[in-house]
């Protein structure tokens, strides 16, 4: 064993005379580790996971790309465009694509003998992946879409419940403005709860062949495409490879077509998501910068408290480097201690609300009912890696005061 590790390990063991406060310092100095990695972590996880929600809701109700009539249209009101296998297809062949469903949109007027509400009417068909409405779903069922005949079948908020007394099983009329005003009487079949008012006071889900007999469609005709992918992180890559297959499609009547990602449709939402990375970034700074100084502060107690000691060794021919790893091996002991033991609390703290949602939130304020927690390897990795490497430099400062000590005014030291 090399002398200076030797003596590092018999200083943190108190095994070394004259030991006064190594034992309180080096237990405040991990404990100060040992939090700073839990609020990283935390911060991390939560962050992580805030985006994560509210993003997979936004893209509930939209999809992450459209492909639509290549027109100057931007209401809900569509052109439409006809089902292509073909053009299906080859979308459906790209890399990180997971799903091609076709929708229909349409505003309508939802009118109780007491109230009425501006809505957005969405149509869905057999081929729409209905996960994320599941997962919503408070109270009901979805709409049947794969019957014989149209379904009259919807799926309401449970704020436009509330705002229009409505239950599951009612009737209720929708009215609609064309040439001339159009009725359709529906029954709501289910209610859903997204924790996003804007959105959850907008849709109203329902069978896609409702819209296509409002507007005299054909069976093939629609609104567009949704397209779902795998992996958010590759929504501009595979945006422009939808892209590249879209402009390039004509079809028989001489539609063309355009595409947009859920980035391009809702940019202030997904801007103040990007601004959730700033925070988190800041929070690990000052996190790194306040756990740095407590473990530069903890060091120099150290090296005061064994100067006599620092002095007898400069005596006996050590030289600096070795002098100053003794110093270091108790920073990196300390820095790893910390570690360790912050990402067992952390990341226990992290499973436990993961699995019990115990810290909960008010959904008008948070558009969560539970603190979301996304966990992720990567992050995790270079979290500790970037933790160790950022203190361990810090203490290079401070083991320099060890070097310059005279012998002699060491020796001399009580």
């Amino acid at each position: 064993m090399k002398p200076e590790f030797f003596i590092a390990q018999k200083i943190r063991s108190g095994g070394v005379s004259g030991k006064k406060f190594a034992g309180p310092v080096l237990k405040v100095a991990v404990g100060g580790i040992v939090l700073g990695m839990v609020v990283m972590i935390l911060s991390i996880a939560i962050g992580s996971g805030f985006k994560k929600e509210i993003r997979e809701k936004i893209v509930g109700f939209g999809s992450h790309i459209h492909v639509v009539n290549y027109d100057f249209n931007l209401s809900y009101e569509a052109n439409p465009i006809r089902n292509d296998e073909n053009l299906v297809a080859a979308i459906n062949a790209l890399e990180g694509v997971r799903a091609v469903q076709r929708f229909a949109t349409k505003p309508g007027l939802l009118k109780t003998d007491s109230e009425m509400q501006g809505v957005i009417l969405k149509g869905i068909g057999p081929d729409y992946d209905i996960s994320f409405l599941q997962s919503i779903l408070v109270e009901g069922e979805l709409p049947a879409t794969s019957s014989e005949s149209p379904s009259v079948d919807i799926l309401i908020s449970s704020a436009l419940s509330g705002m229009l007394h409505l239950n599951v099983g009612d009737p209720v009329f929708m009215y609609f403005f064309q040439e001339q005003i159009r009725v359709r009487r529906f029954n709501v079949t289910g209610i859903y709860d997204s924790n996003l008012p804007d959105l959850d006071k907008m849709y109203v889900v329902a069978d896609i062949r409702q819209i296509q007999r409002l507007n005299g469609w054909d069976e093939d005709q629609m609104a567009g495409y949704e397209i779902l992918i795998h992996d958010f992180d590759r929504i501009d890559e595979v945006g422009m490879d939808v892209y590249d297959i879209a402009a390039t499609y004509i079809s028989a009547e001489g539609t063309l077509l355009r595409t947009q990602t859920i980035k391009q449709t809702q940019p202030q939402i997904f801007g103040w998501l990007d601004l959730l990375d700033m925070n988190i970034a800041v929070i690990i700074v000052l996190i790194v910068l306040v756990a740095g100084f407590n473990m530069i502060s903890g060091l120099l107690i150290l090296i005061l408290e064994r100067t006599n000691m620092i002095g007898i060794l400069k005596a006996l021919g050590m030289d600096n480097w070795p002098l100053r790893k003794i110093f270091l091996y108790l920073a990196t002991h300390i820095a790893l201690r910390g570690l360790i033991w912050g990402n067992v609390i952390g990341l226990g703290i992290c499973i436990l609300q993961q699995q019990f949602g115990i810290v909960k939130l008010d959904p008008a304020n948070y558009f969560l009912d539970t603190v979301p927690v996304s966990l992720n390897l990567v992050h995790l990795l270079i979290l500790n890696a970037g933790a160790l490497v950022a203190v361990f430099l810090m203490m290079i400062g401070p083991s320099y005061l060890a070097a310059r000590i005279s012998p002699v005014r060491a020796i001399l030291f009580d």
